[in-house]
């Protein structure tokens, strides 16, 4: 499915993007458009796995591009960008990078991340390695303006097989990567599904400082995500639903970032009609939001599914003693005023 050229003749979208039937004799008619903020954010594609970035007053959310056509699983060629400075209305900025940007990368633009450090953004993610280190593996790209064109940063992946995979569970290990710049200005990647792998960043940004080391989580699948309130340190994760063998997100807590970390519980049940969910959590403007994906967009005849995805948005709240309260996956999303304190 290719969409540039609409997705960049429209100013603005999302919730509240305005519902339009047209013909090839012009609009015959108009429906009501939801209110800007309700779930799906993003209604322009399908999108995936979204990782917000607050930079100079905006939300820059980079996502997956979901491509799959029927029955397919995943099938994603690149990453997106959208902003907003209300995180209501959307502004589609265009793909920004593909996996085989990479040199080294064959396909798959799963899970990303982008970090503003040392003047750059750098972006880093997961994708197919070619043969000569067969399997998932992180690249990390760079740039000078939030929304792309990223390059690679080094010329060779930053994680790959020949650092994990002897001890690790499979060839998929290397993915989802989440990058945490700690209040002390040291940087930190954590990534993985099966296992989840942590090490420091150097200041450089494209090259680890130290070993690869792992957290004891239970229930851990992939998709971590680090953050940080007042003192204490935040660790969401996908987990696995037992039960119903689909992805919850859960979290843990330490003190310090290298934990042990201390098991808190679910924030979220399993995302509609699809079988992974991932999460995003920032601050902006005094409030803390949620964001996560689920495959209730239906798009060009096509109904979500699990390679079919959409990313919504909910707001996030915090108990006195710290702990996150429950997530309800809720159509009205951001459109409403958040709940008093």
């Amino acid at each position: 499915m290719k969409f540039h050229t609409r997705r960049q003749s429209l100013a603005m979208l999302g919730g509240g993007a305005i519902a339009a039937a047209v013909s090839q004799a012009g609009i015959t008619h108009a429906e009501t458009a939801p209110p800007a903020g309700t779930n799906p954010i993003i209604t322009n594609a399908f999108t995936a796995d979204p990782a917000p970035l607050v930079y100079d007053g905006r939300v820059y959310l980079y996502v997956g591009h979901d491509e799959a056509h029927g029955d397919q699983l995943f099938n994603m060629t690149e990453w997106l960008v959208y902003s907003s400075d209300d995180m209501k209305t959307w502004t589609p900025h265009g793909p920004i990078m593909k996996p085989t940007d990479f040199k080294w990368a064959v396909r798959d633009a799963w899970a990303s991340q982008v970090i503003h450090a040392n003047g750059k953004f750098y972006l880093y993610a997961a994708v197919e390695h070619d043969d000569s280190d067969k399997g998932k593996a992180i690249g990390v790209a760079v740039s000078d303006s939030p929304t792309g064109p990223f390059v690679d940063a080094r010329g060779t992946a930053l994680i790959g097989n020949n650092r994990t995979t002897p001890n690790g569970p499979h060839s998929w290990d290397d993915i989802d990567p989440t990058v945490f710049k700690d209040t002390d200005g040291t940087t930190w990647l954590v990534w993985g599904n099966g296992k989840c792998y942590f090490a420091k960043l150097k200041a450089n940004m494209i090259e680890l400082d130290g070993e690869v080391r792992t957290f004891d989580l239970p229930d851990y699948v992939e998709g971590p995500w680090l953050h940080k309130r007042g003192a204490l340190y935040y660790l969401t994760y996908a987990s696995m639903d037992k039960e119903k063998r689909m992805e919850t997100i859960a979290y843990a807590t330490s003190n310090t970032i290298t934990g042990p970390w201390t098991y808190r519980g679910l924030i979220t049940g399993t995302a509609e009609n699809s079988f992974t969910i991932h999460p995003g959590i920032i601050e902006f403007k005094d409030q803390w939001y949620f964001f996560y994906h689920k495959a209730t967009l239906t798009l060009n005849g096509e109904a979500g599914a699990t390679g079919r995805r959409c990313v919504c948005l909910d707001y996030l709240y915090y108990n006195p003693d710290g702990t996150i309260q429950y997530v309800q996956q809720s159509q009205a999303g951001v459109s409403l005023p958040p709940k008093k304190a």
